[in-house]
């Protein structure tokens, strides 16, 4: 008897090759759909451990500025003018702080977008994460707060007010970090490297500052940029009368600590202000965390015509500032005089 083997039809050997395909698919559509999920959940945040990871990025950074400056090798070098003229300087201080706190956060978020006041080719891979989350943020801040990596924009400031660090006039520096999301600021970190002292906030979440318990508006004392303070005298006393207190001082970060209620030992070294006002334009790195502290402490940083800006595109903020918190930031406002800083 000849042996028995199976014939199939042309229909038949297509049912036979789509079911193998059907097989096939099912052997693997599990692993993709794994593999996409094991994506997507890497490109997922946890805000808590990026505000940490800030706190030790600018912890870091400024130790870097301390050090460059105790051992008085600043390697000082203008990089630019700045539209009203003034010498943009750049010193070691900037740059080491710069690698550190750069390296830290893009290691260990390396989907999110950081944007930073230097630029520098060097990759410092050994730039890690100690995975510690101070007392004070576990203290106050639940984890769990996940956000899309790609939502997010981290601007970053490794020397606030250096014109001022060449001068040794130390107490205006800082070093800070903010966090954007979608292009609202939601961390904000700013730290003093020379006395150690590290202000942060998550809106609507806690923070380890606090408003004043009292504020004057009448008039209000104001702290203005010492680089260019003429004309700003000027349009400050047009708007609050000549008896306002105008207080000049380096630095942005420094500027919105002088709005809060600083610890006891830092009060002697801070200056106290009720309303903090900027005319010309300004970069995003050095406004940022400034505006997520206020904004978790119930405060306001606006550009001089009331509008929110936008922590996302271009760093360059146009439209001047005014922050306040404590106060009525509005009839701050209403008191203005009208001004274009595309013009002065």
């Amino acid at each position: 008897m000849a042996p028995m083997g199976i014939r199939l039809s042309p229909l038949g050997v297509a049912v036979f090759c789509l079911l193998g395909v059907a097989v096939i698919y099912h052997l693997y559509a599990g692993v993709i759909s794994s593999h996409l999920t094991a994506f997507r959940e890497r490109r997922k945040v946890d805000l808590r451990d990026l505000l940490a990871v800030s706190v030790e990025a600018a912890v870091l950074g400024g130790r870097e500025v301390k050090k460059v400056r105790d051992e008085n090798n600043l390697k000082e070098r203008s990089k630019g003018k700045t539209k009203e003229g003034a010498s943009e300087l750049l010193t070691l201080g900037d740059l080491q702080s710069h690698r550190k706190m750069y390296n830290l956060i893009r290691n260990t978020f390396p989907d999110v977008m950081v944007n930073s006041e230097e630029h520098d080719n060097m990759v410092d891979k050994a730039a890690t994460w100690s995975r510690d989350i101070p007392a004070d943020i576990l203290d106050k801040i639940e984890g769990g707060k996940d956000v899309p990596a790609e939502s997010i924009t981290v601007w970053i400031d490794p020397l606030d007010a250096t014109q001022e660090y060449t001068e040794n006039l130390v107490k205006y520096v800082t070093t800070m970090v903010c966090v954007a999301l979608d292009g609202k600021p939601v961390i904000g970190v700013i730290h003093q490297p020379f006395t150690e002292f590290t202000a942060w906030a998550f809106v609507g979440q806690g923070s380890n500052m606090r408003p004043r318990s009292s504020y004057s508006v009448s008039p209000p004392s104001v702290i203005v940029s010492r680089s260019h303070s003429g004309k700003v005298k000027n349009y400050i006393h047009d708007a609050f009368g000549n008896s306002t207190t105008i207080t000049e001082a380096g630095g942005a970060g420094y500027k919105v600590l002088s709005l809060l209620d600083m610890p006891a030992h830092e009060m002697g070294s801070i200056d106290q202000a009720d309303v903090y006002v900027h005319t010309t334009f300004i970069k995003k790195w050095d406004i940022c965390a400034g505006a997520a502290l206020l904004n978790a402490l119930g405060g306001h940083m606006t550009t001089l015509k009331g509008q929110d800006i936008d922590y996302s595109g271009p760093p360059l903020n146009k439209g001047g500032l005014v922050a306040s918190v404590g106060v009525d930031h509005k009839a701050i406002l209403e008191r203005l005089p009208n001004w274009d800083p595309e013009k002065h």
